[in-house]
């Protein structure tokens, strides 16, 4: 399998391209890790499989996604993101993004 950078880190906030809507990364895969019928059924847009996904918590609701590198970009705004499990995940907003909590060994 080919190897990629992924252009977005824990922390970053991001803009998704297709939906319309903010969030910041918890987490980064280097390619899909999803089953085949959750590809089939919500990758309408048919993203490739071997460049990098996001685990993202969306702004202004509950719940998380995983998104394809390909539909996200960096969100410059400044504004923070609105969703219950930032403080659990975050130390702190700064200009850069948010700064990961440290996880224990």
């Amino acid at each position: 399998m080919t190897e990629f950078t992924a252009k977005f880190y824990p922390g970053q906030i991001v803009q998704h391209t297709l939906f319309d809507y903010r969030g910041v990364v918890t987490d980064v895969d280097p390619y899909f890790k999803g089953s085949g019928e959750w590809y089939d059924t919500m990758a309408k847009s048919r993203p490739p499989k071997d460049r990098p996904w996001y685990h993202v918590l969306v702004d202004g609701g509950g719940h998380r996604t995983y998104v394809a590198e390909r539909n996200l970009e960096p969100d410059d705004t400044g504004k923070p993101i609105d969703h219950p499990d930032v403080r659990m995940m975050f130390e702190e907003l700064t200009e850069t993004g948010y700064v990961p909590r440290q996880r224990p060994n």
